[in-house]
Parts: C-alpha cells; sequence; structure tokens
C-alpha cells in the first residue's frame, strides 16, 4: 500500500512543491481534441505544433490519457498525443472492447492530431497490447513501437486483479473529491511513486457523477477476458520495435529474454533501474531520457529485418 494513498492533503502539499521541471511541463500548452471512431467519441491531448513528427501515447488499463501530461512536454521536437481508449477517461462508452478496436483508435488519433508522416506509437502495461496489435495489424501505418512493461506471456496485472474481484468492482460514488482521492490506489501498487505525480494523476482520474465523484473508467472492461498479446502475435509486428521493462516490474528478465526471441533478435530492451510497473509514476525522467535515447537512433537506423 502507498503510505501517501489515505492522505490526500500530504499529495497536495507535495504537488505544491513540485520540482521546477514537473510544474514547467504541467504549464505547457496543451489541446483538448476529439475524434469520432465507428461510433465513439474519443478525447485526446496534444502537445506541440502539427505538421511534426508524432509520437501517440497508449494508456494502460483503467488509466487515461493525463497519466502521460508530466511525459508528453518532453519532447518538444514531436507532436504528441495521449488519448482517452474508449471506456477510459473523457472518452466514450463501447458495448465490447477488442483491441483491435482500440488499435484503430489510437490511429484516428494520429491523424486526426495532424502529425506529419507515420506516428511512433508508445503504449504502457495494457497499452502496450493495444501498441502490438497496432504494430502487426497496421504496422506500415506506424514509424515504430515501444512496448513499456507489458508482459505478453502473461495477463496484466489490471486484468488478473479484476478478473479476480479484488479491484475495479461496481465504482463507488464519493461525496467530495477528497473523500475519493483518499480511496486512489494503482494496480498493481507500488511503494516508490512521487507523490506530486500521483496527485495529479488521481484529481484527472475522477469524473463528477449524481451525488458525487467516481472513477472514469468502464468496470465493463475488466469483467471479461481482454484479448492480449500472444507469443504467436510477436513475429507479426511489422514496424520498428523496442521492449523497455521496469527493474520491478511485471516484464521480468525472462519474459523480455522471449519476448526479444520473438521479435526477431532485433529489439532492443532497456531496463529502468528502480521502476516499478507505472515506470512514468515513479522515474518518469529515467523513462524520458531511455525514449529520448532510443528515438534519436531511430531517427537513422532501421533494423535490417524489418526494412
Amino acid at each position: 500500500m502507498q503510505k501517501l494513498a489515505s492522505r490526500p492533503a500530504e499529495w497536495a502539499a507535495a504537488h505544491a512543491n513540485a520540482p521546477s521541471w514537473f510544474e514547467r511541463a504541467l504549464a505547457t500548452p496543451v489541446d483538448e481534441r476529439r475524434v469520432e471512431v465507428e461510433g465513439c467519441s474519443i478525447r485526446y491531448l496534444r502537445w506541440g505544433q502539427p505538421e511534426r513528427p508524432g509520437i501517440v501515447l497508449v494508456h494502460g488499463g483503467a488509466a487515461n490519457a493525463h497519466w502521460w501530461s508530466h511525459i508528453a512536454p518532453l519532447f518538444p521536437e514531436y507532436c504528441v498525443a495521449a488519448l482517452d481508449l474508449s471506456g477510459h477517461g473523457d472518452s466514450g462508452r463501447r458495448d465490447a472492447y477488442p483491441r483491435e478496436t482500440w488499435a484503430r483508435e489510437v490511429l484516428a488519433v494520429a491523424e486526426d492530431a495532424g502529425i506529419a508522416g507515420p506516428p511512433i506509437v508508445i503504449g504502457h502495461s495494457m497499452g502496450g497490447f493495444v501498441t502490438i496489435m497496432a504494430a502487426a495489424e497496421y504496422g506500415e501505418r506506424i514509424a515504430g513501437a515501444v512496448i513499456l512493461d507489458s508482459p505478453v506471456r502473461l495477463p496484466s496485472e489490471e486484468e488478473r486483479v479484476g478478473q479476480a474481484g479484488q479491484a475495479f468492482r461496481a465504482p463507488k460514488v464519493y461525496p467530495d473529491i477528497e473523500s475519493a482521492l483518499a480511496r486512489y490506489r494503482t494496480v498493481p501498487d507500488q511503494p516508490s511513486s512521487l507523490p506530486y505525480v500521483m496527485h495529479h494523476v488521481a484529481r484527472h482520474s475522477l469524473r463528477a457523477v449524481d451525488g458525487g465523484y467516481t472513477w472514469s473508467f468502464d468496470r465493463a472492461i475488466f469483467q471479461h477476458v481482454i484479448p492480449r498479446a500472444s507469443a504467436e502475435e510477436l513475429p507479426r509486428v511489422k514496424s520498428r520495435v523496442a521492449l523497455f521493462r521496469a527493474e520491478y516490474g511485471l516484464v521480468t528478465p525472462d519474459i523480455g529474454a522471449q519476448m526479444y526471441e520473438l521479435l526477431g533478435r532485433v529489439a532492443p530492451v532497456i531496463e529502468i533501474p528502480e521502476a516499478h510497473h507505472h515506470i512514468m509514476l515513479d522515474q518518469p525522467l529515467l523513462l524520458v531520457t531511455g525514449l529520448r535515447t532510443l528515438l534519436a537512433d531511430w531517427e537513422h537506423s532501421v533494423p535490417h529485418a524489418r526494412r
């Protein structure tokens, strides 16, 4: 359990004293936009100028675009979009949530955002499975896929606890924001999340409803088995691809090695030290450094097997 999770006042105090890089990132101008995808309104955030090379950021299960708000502005040479997948955040709801549909939402956001050329898609946890689907089915339409701590041969932690009834039950309605924040947890929980990042993410994970506030995701997503990337799917990835694993995350060294083999031994596997599964919550600057280093090289090289 996170020590600050039951003390939202301490989160708020930590946010008030957040480091300057974090405050500058949140102060960066951002456009909130929507695009219709197969009858569902998809909300996304866009940083930077259109007609630049682009990045699309894909959140994990029960998360939303604001998990990237302190990350996206740190790629100023790109047009960066972060979407709320359907069933999450301020996007619409569907009767079902296949990964193929989520992948098409990613591509639609890239097109609507005015990104120049195919985007680089970066997905975390369940969003990594969506990214794999996009790279396998629509690889010619993306410039590269980056998968952040998404264990292909295992269910995501969000799926496991959701299907076991340990989390994501019928969301409770809280009378006020402070009461809701006191109950906020990540899945899996981790001891090292930065308080000012947690405060920001938690505040943007709520929506107003009759009687108060509740969490901004559709619990129906976790009531059934979510199709996830399989070992057979990885060899179908058509774009450049890279794997990031957190030192204390869900992609263990042996899972990372298996994924590396299935991707044809051309995907770099990059470990973020001291990070837990939710890398953007506890080691955001190390994550950005790793991504910026990778992308700088990708501008000049394409693995031979994927030319």
